[in-house]
């Protein structure tokens, strides 16, 4: 009888074993399917000051999305004290890589530090920093600065090449110290420094912003008398230059001839009614390359320093019926 319920009890035990062993091999089959943790990107944009910046936010979210990557997103609301600390607190969760649009160009190497000392990769988008040690980010994702000034500067050499009169321009300029704004006034002087009749009379800062762009210029248009021409940064600053314009009773397109740079909807509409006269492209959507970037780098691929978006210029000679809805 012992012997009976000695052989009953190994058989219960051999059959629970069984059935662990069952499960362990389940649980084991498919680890990576189960357990397997999505990338994160800690993304710290600059801020939401314009038509172009919301497109960019939307870019990167719906990329993330799509690419099955788990996005840690802050707003530093136009100040660089909260782009640091919200670069901190990413360090601090470990996400996988950081990217942000840096406000301004100086003052970035002891956080970035912090972020190389953790080992995470970081690369940047939209702007550009100044920095000794570029090893402190991976690459920079966006627009030629001074190749858009550039441009800006080649269609007014066209616009004015039969007139032989001095040209007044008045620039308003984005935020100081960012680079977009160091970058498009350095290559619209540039290019217009062999042809003495173009004369930039002032250039102020509008801060990117369409509140700020109109009350400049309608400082300008207070102080200065013979405006011919008005480069703006961007569209932002652009649409509320053009309130000043006509509220002081003054045809922009006409009287003043007015380019601008960014290309939302509402700069292309202006164009194409004649109240601007030439819109350079500043490609926001950025999100599928900055997505495709962290991958890389996470993987430990290397990747170009720069990585430059694809833009053109739309003019008012252009035929722009059949050119798509911006997005932004």
């Amino acid at each position: 009888m012992c012997k009976l319920k000695r052989i009953v009890h190994s058989i219960v035990l051999m059959t629970i074993f069984l059935s662990l062993f069952s499960a362990c091999q389940d649980e084991f089959a498919q680890p990576q399917v189960l357990k397997k943790k999505a990338l994160v990107l800690g993304f710290a944009q600059l801020g939401d000051e314009s038509g172009w910046r919301s497109g960019n936010t939307i870019s990167i979210q719906k990329a993330a999305s799509d690419g099955n990557i788990q996005l840690m997103f802050s707003n530093a609301e136009q100040k660089q004290e909260n782009q640091i600390k919200a670069i901190r607190s990413l360090i601090a969760y470990r996400v996988d890589v950081i990217a942000f649009a840096p406000i301004v160009e100086n003052g970035w190497d002891n956080v970035l530090t912090e972020a190389k000392q953790a080992g995470i990769p970081v690369f940047l988008t939209d702007r550009y920093i100044r920095t000794d040690d570029a090893g402190l980010y991976a690459c920079y994702i966006g627009s030629n600065f001074q190749e858009e000034g550039k441009r800006a500067a080649r269609f007014l050499k066209k616009k004015f090449a039969d007139e032989d009169r001095t040209i007044n321009i008045v620039e308003l300029s984005g935020t100081v110290g960012a680079s977009p704004a160091l970058g498009r006034s350095e290559g619209f002087y540039k290019e217009l420094s062999d042809d003495s009749k173009f004369k930039i009379i002032t250039s102020q800062s509008g801060d990117f912003m369409r509140s700020k762009g109109k009350e400049v210029m309608n400082n300008m248009l207070k102080k200065y008398r013979n405006i011919d021409v008005l480069y703006s940064h961007n569209d932002a600053m652009t649409l509320g230059a053009i309130d000043a314009i006509e509220n002081a009773g003054i045809r922009p397109g006409k009287d003043i001839v007015i380019i601008s740079i960014d290309g939302e909807q509402a700069a292309i509409d202006l164009l194409k009614i004649g109240k601007i006269n030439c819109v350079i492209e500043c490609n926001p959507m950025l999100g599928p390359t900055i997505v495709d970037t962290a991958k890389k780098l996470v993987r430990g691929e290397s990747v170009p320093k720069n990585i430059y978006s694809e833009e053109k210029v739309f003019t008012e000679w252009d035929d722009l019926t059949d050119l798509p809805p911006r997005g932004y």
